[in-house]
């Protein structure tokens, strides 16, 4: 069986053709691997208890944290907290680009209003302007108005060029410049509602710090966000669609990589890493994507030779051209 580490690419990081199984249709999925109705239906049914049970549990993991930072010792209560944080701001951005879709709540305004106030707004995401965007990404990935092409072009990189993006990342000079971004919109009619009201937010965390005592938690929230949260959007955004191309056939447009404890905890909560089922058919609830995942393995459609094993394999393989061959410039 080909394993996806020497799996013979076409171009940039894009698998032959010869190496895509042309299985569909079937009873169960169309020829662009769309799952079928009745089936479809059943799919796509919005999980309300799952989804506020994990709201709940992430107000569960902030008051932890906290009360962490309170009782470990000076900078070990500092550093843990910073991690967790970082992996809380991952955990509210997935859960609010599921609300982006729609399939949070059935209830659309409950769905809106969470995904705006609860999770993404916390984040600094300008949650309807990101809901534009991502529409259009999924509407034709990585075509002309793929509003993240600048990120997942080029790739395969240099190892020394993906690390030199890392470490901009790490010591917070992307985060920064999307700072900067997002303050720009003040002087835009069409996104100044949404920036007055995430930063409105903001200082409304500050407040309630302040009021508890602990106005430096905050600092614990925004130094996450402008460093460890930009790593790991990186990460997983170039592990999404990183050197792939336009195309008809989403197993061109999308990778695919085995799901592991860790990278789940940290990077892809939510069942967010199965990235192709989740192109497969966007208006699938994150909770029903290992159910879809699976139907598209067992179809014969994703077979294991395109399924990368690790995340590290996959960022090996992304950062495999040598250093001294020219490429196209990846943000």
């Amino acid at each position: 069986m080909t394993s996806a580490l020497s799996l013979t690419l076409r171009e940039g990081m894009v698998p032959a053709r010869s190496s895509l199984p042309q299985v569909l249709p079937t009873d169960r999925f169309t020829s662009r691997a769309m799952p079928r109705s009745p089936w479809r239906e059943d799919l796509r049914r919005i999980r309300n208890g799952r989804s506020a049970l994990a709201l709940v549990g992430l107000a569960v993991q902030i008051v932890g944290t906290i009360a962490l930072v309170e009782v470990l010792p000076g900078s070990i209560g500092y550093v843990v907290g910073f991690v967790l944080f970082g992996r809380l701001i991952v955990c509210m951005n997935i859960l609010g680009h599921e609300a982006v879709h729609r399939t949070l709540f059935a209830n659309k305004t409950v769905n809106d209003w969470v995904g705006r106030w609860l999770l993404s707004y916390p984040a600094f995401v300008a949650f309807e302007l990101y809901r534009r965007g991502h529409m259009a990404h999924h509407r034709d990935e990585l075509g002309p108005d793929e509003p993240d092409l600048a990120l997942y072009r080029g790739y395969p990189i240099s190892r020394a060029s993906l690390r030199r993006k890392l470490v901009r990342d790490a010591v917070g000079i992307s985060g920064f410049k999307i700072m900067r971004g997002l303050l720009r919109g003040l002087r835009q009619p069409r996104a100044r509602p949404v920036v007055v009201r995430i930063f409105g937010l903001q200082l409304g965390l500050v407040a309630l710090a302040s009021a508890c005592g602990r106005p430096w938690l905050y600092l614990l929230w925004l130094g996450p966000y402008l460093t460890q949260w930009r790593v790991t959007n990186r990460l997983r955004a170039i592990a999404e669609h990183g050197g792939m191309t336009r195309s008809m056939d989403r197993r061109e447009t999308t990778l695919a990589v085995r799901q592991t404890v860790l990278a789940r905890l940290f990077m892809v909560p939510y069942h967010v890493g199965l990235h192709l089922a989740h192109h497969a058919d966007m208006g699938v609830p994150c909770w029903n994507l290992p159910r879809l995942h699976q139907e598209l393995r067992d179809s014969g459609w994703l077979p294991e030779g395109l399924v990368y094993p690790t995340y590290r394999s996959l960022w090996g393989k992304l950062s495999s051209r040598p250093e001294s061959v020219g490429a196209i410039p990846a943000a």
